[in-house]
């Protein structure tokens, strides 16, 4: 009997067209996006699903991506298929916690379209940067960015492959001096905001206020956050982890490991791309990782796994 962890991809994945099929064709999907559209007051199927500026925004883009993927999980588990362990990246945190019985989909849709804008608006845009380092192990780069003022590890994704974040200066000297000690690439990314760094703390305080009225109810199921890599099964928990993850490292490789140390031995990554499944390969080659992106993927992941 395989074990399930239905995992969850974070800002950057989204893509124009995404989860259209769910809501063209599936009466839950649907309602989804509706809901979704009601709580925001502006059409999400409209900024899914035809080209425009605003899908790559982080007020934006948060609230879609949470809106898309929590579409899909209800179609699967409509269909009968439901995790075992849930697990999301930063913002697919939001999804987990829904799937794991935490939070409801209209609270989790809402509270990201205002962490969203905490994000976007907490550093002034050119004032932070982001910065993939290759080929260089956790320690090597701890040690390194240590003494740089104002820069964070950001993501532990796979081996390989950490981001760094902060002060735009900060990470620049930090690239240099990394490609001095030996990684192979650093390569700034193209984003919006220093997220999951010190610079971010503020947004996460404001983030700790729309929380307050959010119930949160005892995992149904175990979900692994991003700030401790650990299992969380105490509702009393999660909105202090919430608030921390904004500005703190995503330890989404320690999550993963726990979850293979665990026997899980299928992952579902639901969402747009194939990010996650990309991060597993460099973790564990060996684990079956199912992609939902289109309506055909559920009947494949339904034939595969019930």
């Amino acid at each position: 009997m395989s074990k399930i962890a239905f995992i969850y991809p974070g800002q950057g994945a989204q893509v124009c067209g995404m989860g259209q099929d769910f809501y063209d064709y599936t009466q839950i999907g649907k309602q989804v996006f509706d809901l979704a559209s009601e709580l925001l007051g502006f059409s999400v199927p409209e900024l899914c699903f035809t080209e425009n500026d605003r899908l790559d925004v982080t007020e934006y883009t948060q609230a879609a991506m949470v809106t898309v993927s929590i579409a899909m999980t209800k179609v699967l588990e409509e269909k009968g298929l439901k995790p075992d362990v849930t697990a999301g990246l930063s913002l697919g945190e939001y999804c987990a916690l829904y799937a794991a019985g935490v939070m409801s989909e209209r609270d989790a849709i809402a509270t990201v379209r205002q962490r969203g804008i905490f994000m976007q608006e907490e550093v002034p845009v050119g004032q932070g940067a982001m910065a993939a380092v290759l080929a260089m192990d956790a320690a090597s780069i701890e040690e390194v960015i240590a003494p740089v003022e104002g820069v964070w590890i950001a993501n532990y994704n796979c081996p390989g492959q950490i981001v760094i974040s902060g002060r735009k200066d900060g990470v620049e000297t930090a690239c240099g001096k990394l490609k001095e000690a030996g990684a192979k690439r650093t390569i700034m990314l193209n984003v919006s905001g220093p997220f999951h760094s010190g610079m971010l703390t503020g947004a996460g305080e404001k983030l700790k206020k729309v929380l307050e009225p959010v119930t949160v109810h005892t995992p149904r199921i175990p979900y692994v956050a991003n700030v401790t890599a650990q299992y969380v099964t105490d509702a009393a928990q999660v909105k202090h982890l919430l608030v921390k993850q904004v500005s703190s490292s995503v330890r989404w490789q320690q999550s993963m490991e726990l979850l293979l140390e665990d026997g899980v031995d299928t992952f579902v990554e639901i969402g747009p791309g194939k990010t996650l499944a990309g991060f597993m390969k460099k973790i564990n080659r060996t684990v079956k990782v199912l992609n939902i992106e289109k309506l055909e993927d559920v009947e494949r992941a339904v034939q595969e796994l019930l």
